[in-house]
């Protein structure tokens, strides 16, 4: 997987995932409730069992499940499957095993955001069988787009594979099959000051970014319209995996009931973990699973491109009961276009520009 680094200039880039800067309440400008924290559980989806209770469906969200897993589909421009995890997590791991959607102008997307747009990216443009891309972003600041990359993978439409994130407070690691392909350390993203570092949710969705009346750089950088008489377009989720740390470098001995900002710094410093057990209480009608953490050996990866090498904990099995068949929520989407529909139900930080710019690829 590691390659020698080179530029690619191009036109027009469009660097991010599903939608608009949107955050339900940012805590660098008010008070907001505490995240429930996943703590010193852990998740263990496998999603070829059925569906998995640690995550909610979004509205408008189906989900059929099979012996390949969950399968996100897209039929028309109204649809944008998302789930979100329950509970929060204050760095650590997320491994998650996936088939991206092909289909021009259709992206699959892997986003770790926070309160304060905090957020760390993996995604997918179905026209490309031969590469993904890797984003980060601090307190939702888009002033530059130097923050984006790509890397090659076989086959990520057709085959599928391990993509990975390993988030401490010094550095994010970016892991496909066990391989590191970047690494973002602190000091370089401003010096620390747009570093991802907040308590984030987890989300896995698909969406189309190859609209009519979406912006030029979004539909150039998505790979052209989106011809919906090549319908449906389905991603496969496999399995997912994550890991909190609360805080530190490594899962916590000590339950951890939630995540609360201390200031308005949005300074990882300034977060205040909560022990107790967290609230099962949940966003819709699915109820939190049942998670048991075990012992966490360690894992070595590979050396990045940068010459590192990082080292990851494995991730722990949980108990859940999942429910085979195909699971929908019964809200229906509240259109006024599609483009609106995205924003509300992915959330995380779209961003384009219209100009010439130099792209690394590893």
């Amino acid at each position: 997987m590691l390659a020698k680094a080179f530029y690619t200039a191009v036109a027009v880039f469009t660097a991010s995932v599903a939608s608009q800067t949107f955050t339900s309440c940012n805590p660098l400008e008010k008070t907001c409730p505490a995240h429930p924290a996943l703590g010193a559980s852990s998740i263990k989806c496998d999603f070829t069992k059925g569906k998995c209770d640690a995550f909610n469906h979004n509205p408008g969200t189906t989900i059929n499940y099979s012996d390949k897993g969950a399968l996100f589909s897209i039929e028309n421009d109204k649809q944008a499957p998302t789930i979100a995890s329950k509970k929060y997590i204050f760095f650590g791991r997320v491994d998650v095993e996936l088939m991206a959607s092909p289909g021009q102008g259709v992206v699959t997307s892997v986003v770790l955001q926070s309160g304060d747009l905090d957020e760390i990216d993996w995604e997918w443009v179905g026209g490309r069988n031969d590469e993904v891309q890797t984003n980060y972003f601090g307190k939702g600041d888009t002033t530059t787009y130097d923050r984006g990359a790509k890397h090659p993978v076989t086959a990520p439409l057709t085959t599928f594979h391990t993509y990975s994130i390993e988030w401490t407070s010094k550095k994010v690691d970016w892991i496909i099959d066990n391989q590191v392909v970047r690494t973002l350390n602190y000091a370089d993203a401003k010096g620390g000051s747009r570093f991802p570092q907040t308590p984030m949710e987890i989300k896995l969705g698909t969406w189309v970014a190859g609209l009519q009346g979406n912006s030029e750089g979004t539909v150039e950088w998505a790979g052209g319209y989106t011809d919906f008489t090549k319908a449906p377009f389905q991603g496969w989720y496999k399995s997912i995996s994550v890991v909190d740390y609360a805080g530190g470098d490594a899962p916590p001995k000590d339950s951890i009931k939630e995540y609360l900002y201390g200031d308005k710094s949005g300074s990882w410093e300034s977060i205040k973990v909560v022990k107790g057990e967290s609230s099962n209480d949940s966003k819709d009608d699915d109820k939190v699973s049942s998670t048991t953490l075990q012992a966490v050996p360690s894992a070595s990866s590979t050396a990045s491109a940068s010459g590192t090498k990082t080292t990851g904990a494995s991730n722990p099995a949980i108990t859940h009961s999942p429910n085979n068949g195909t699971s929908t929520t019964p809200s229906t989407l509240p259109i006024s276009g599609a483009n609106s529909n995205i924003i509300s139900l992915f959330g995380s930080i779209f961003t384009v520009v219209a100009a010439a710019m130099i792209i690394p690829v590893f």
